[in-house]
């Protein structure tokens, strides 16, 4: 327990984990609100498919450019511009939708835009992290808080938003939404960050991006984490843009039941937060992360398979603890591992296989839903994962020997260690 919390000694995570923690809730509450009105306004599975595609589909075209010049400037800044238009995009799906004016045409658009900024704002979010910490040795523990927050907010954001939209409208779901990021905006505004020495202002963004791709797909290490990410981002993560589904139709509820199985994968996200929040060291993640996959994998088969609302929220436990082990281990992995001058470019391909290859699942999600169902069309995604599961472990050893040298370099593990390899 004494290792929980380590990384909140530093005052600019503090300022970050308490500020961005608010602004989460809002976020949740806003893509909960999003999901039940599409689904209302059309009854579409394909629809839902294709709206969270627009807003993530820029994430493919986009990270690997935003990259460079994460690493170019200032990371404080360009995160205060992001939270800034993510404000101005709530705020106008507020007014529309209090107008009673919105349509689904309007939903797309601004979600599309809103995936910019996020093409924008998740690398360089991620890369940030580092310059927050005084003591580089809470990188680990600070992804993890940092997962925790995202999740404690996945937790508490659709449960309040499924009561809102109850009792008042989708509207005010994106008017608290919009509010909640002053308090982000507020926080790294107050934060005190050493500037750093820029290396790469004169050179060519062309040449930037091939330096950062040479890095991150010429490591077999940091490709095989990269690859098990993008995976899960085309075939596991798209049962939430499902969920209204099983909300509604299979378990025959409403946006509360939306709500509550929303909240039931944060509560077991935060719990596996927590479990790798606790670790020590960063030595072993390997093992933990294909088997949280497979945790995933299990519980989601279960899950689609489940007609009763008990249980569906228990097995969504498992899949919000596999899914948020798997992401904040493979984020933990690569920033250990990665070069510093490199981070900006390697976290934007991160991000481009977590949120760039989201819009092909989520639209394949959407299409396959629609023809052979929900339930099946999950069961599919779950067993896809299991076999990337499997063959991440095999090659383990491989890349765990070839990771050695770095951590030894770093002082993560004794030289003796290395030695007795």
């Amino acid at each position: 327990m004494r290792f929980l919390f380590r990384a909140l000694r530093n005052r600019n995570y503090r300022l970050f984990f308490s500020g961005h923690g608010i602004s989460l809730v809002g976020m949740w509450m806003t893509n909960v609100a999003i999901g039940w009105l599409v689904y209302r306004l059309t009854n579409s599975p394909f629809l839902l498919g294709l709206v969270a595609f627009s807003s993530q589909i820029p994430s493919l075209i986009l990270t690997p450019v935003a990259g460079v010049f994460i690493d170019r400037w200032d990371r404080r800044k360009v995160i205060l511009f992001t939270q800034f238009f993510a404000m101005v995009q709530a705020l106008s799906l507020a007014l529309l939708a209090f107008t009673g004016a919105i349509k689904v045409w309007h939903i797309i658009a601004i979600r599309l835009f809103q995936g910019f900024v996020n093409a924008v704002d998740i690398p360089a979010r991620q890369s940030f992290i580092i310059d927050m910490l005084d003591d580089k040795n809470d990188l680990g523990n600070a992804i993890a808080l940092n997962s925790s927050m995202f999740n404690g907010a996945r937790m508490i954001g659709p449960s309040i938003a499924g009561i809102l939209i109850s009792l008042v409208g989708e509207w005010l779901c994106f008017l608290l939404d919009g509010l909640t990021y002053i308090a982000i905006i507020v926080a790294l505004i107050s934060m005190r960050i050493k500037p750093k020495a820029n290396t790469l202002v004169n050179g060519r963004i062309w040449a930037g991006m091939k330096e950062g791709f040479d890095h991150a797909f010429g490591f077999l290490p940091i490709r095989a984490l990269i690859l098990m990410v993008a995976l899960l981002s085309i075939f596991g993560f798209p049962y939430l843009v499902l969920m209204p589904i099983f909300a509604r139709d299979i378990l025959g509820g409403g946006p509360n039941t939306l709500g509550f199985l929303m909240a039931a994968t944060g509560f077991g996200a935060v719990c596996g937060a927590v479990f790798l929040a606790s670790r020590k060291t960063v030595v072993g993640l390997g093992k933990v992360l294909w088997i949280s996959v497979m945790v995933f994998g299990t519980g989601l088969i279960l899950f689609s398979i489940s007609r009763s609302f008990i249980i569906s929220m228990s097995l969504l436990l498992f899949t919000g603890f596999g899914m948020m082990i798997q992401m904040a281990s493979a984020n933990t992995l690569l920033q250990t591992i990665v070069d510093d001058d490199k981070r900006g470019r390697v976290m934007s391909f991160y991000a481009m296989a977590f949120m760039g290859m989201a819009p092909f699942g989520s639209l394949l999600a959407g299409t396959l839903a629609s023809k052979i169902g929900a339930p099946l069309t999950n069961i599919i995604g779950g067993s896809l994962c299991i076999v990337g599961a499997v063959v991440f472990a095999r090659n383990l050893p491989t890349l765990r020997k070839m990771v050695q040298p770095i951590y030894v370099r770093k002082g993560i593990m004794p030289l003796t260690t290395l030695e007795g390899d």
